[in-house]
């Protein structure tokens, strides 16, 4: 690449006030006691109705918190019917799920409970088993100052849990506020990320979660499942093999990609977008340093992780 150009290219990227990628604020506001008691309830298979299934078996919070199989196993080991996303930074998501059929977190944290092949629990079910465990019964009296534990302050306690799983300062955070620099590399490859057009769905402060887009707007993206897109919620065809934009931050420790699991690793996940939605082909050394620059997206534990 030109010498000039890459000049060029790199003041017009390191001017914050025209990145289209912003990084995840410092500051986190969080209830403290009632993330680390919606932790302990993230961690519980009592939420299941065979005890076999808590929320971090489809959410591994210590491995990029989502789910390293293709599909999740629940209740009675039936299988999902979709990958299990990551549940960090979800906070920043303008929807919930592949398909956005939850507003917010605390609808998307009321649908796996419910779900046959989850947790396969109901309301009243997960309010006895609360209401029989003293454990619970003073947690809950402690921090809500409730005798009796209700559904929604479960779900309430386990979404506080949730908005603490933040990942702040990635390398590429730390250079969006002028504290680092990238290298070389790093550079080039979020370069290519701009100009191939990858940045106009996966921007914002998630870098992606903040817009539904179709897989196979070139080529079309076949697939032997009928996996719950977008199509199921608004009932429009058009709409078939449209899903929300996956962030991109930690994707490097959430393999495998797309909502079939089907990328098992990022050069094939770069592979396949660039050929279905960029309607082109990367070059060896244009897939490796857009590797390099997605690397720079891991961010730091949650602080909520260690907490006893």
């Amino acid at each position: 690449m030109h010498k000039a150009f890459l000049i060029f290219i790199f003041i017009a990227v390191t001017s914050f006030a025209n990145e289209p990628i912003s990084p995840i604020p410092l500051k986190n506001d969080v209830n403290i006691d009632k993330a680390k008691l919606g932790k302990e309830l993230f961690f519980d298979t009592i939420l299941s109705k065979d005890n076999s299934t808590a929320c971090v078996s489809c959410h591994d919070v210590f491995s990029g918190g989502a789910d390293k199989k293709i599909v999740s196993t629940g209740f009675a080991n039936k299988k999902g019917n979709i990958q299990s996303p990551t549940v960090f930074n979800a906070k920043y998501n303008f929807k919930q799920f592949w398909n956005g059929r939850a507003d917010n977190l605390l609808e998307q944290a009321d649908g796996p409970m419910k779900n046959p092949v989850e947790h396969n629990m109901d309301a009243a079910t997960i309010e006895k088993r609360m209401n029989t465990s003293l454990h619970y019964m003073k947690k809950f009296k402690d921090i809500y100052g409730s005798s009796h534990i209700t559904y929604p302050l479960v779900l309430e306690a386990i979404v506080e849990f949730e908005n603490a799983l933040t990942t702040p300062n990635a390398k590429f955070d730390k250079f969006l506020r002028n504290e680092i620099q990238l290298s070389k590399e790093e550079l080039e490859g979020y370069v290519i990320f701009k100009q191939y057009g990858c940045v106009t769905c996966h921007n914002g402060i998630n870098i992606g979660g903040n817009s539904f887009q179709k897989i196979g707007t070139f080529l079309e993206y076949k697939s032997t499942n009928n996996y719950p897109d977008r199509s199921e919620i608004t009932k429009n065809p058009m709409h078939k093999n449209v899903f929300k934009v996956p962030t991109l931050r930690n994707i490097a420790l959430t393999a495998p990609y797309f909502h079939d699991g089907s990328a098992k690793t990022l050069k094939q996940a770069l592979k396949s977008m660039s050929q279905h939605n960029l309607g082109m082909e990367l070059t060896e050394k244009e897939t490796e340093l857009l590797i390099l620059f997605l690397d720079t997206l891991t961010g730091e534990k949650p602080k909520i992780l260690d907490e006893k």
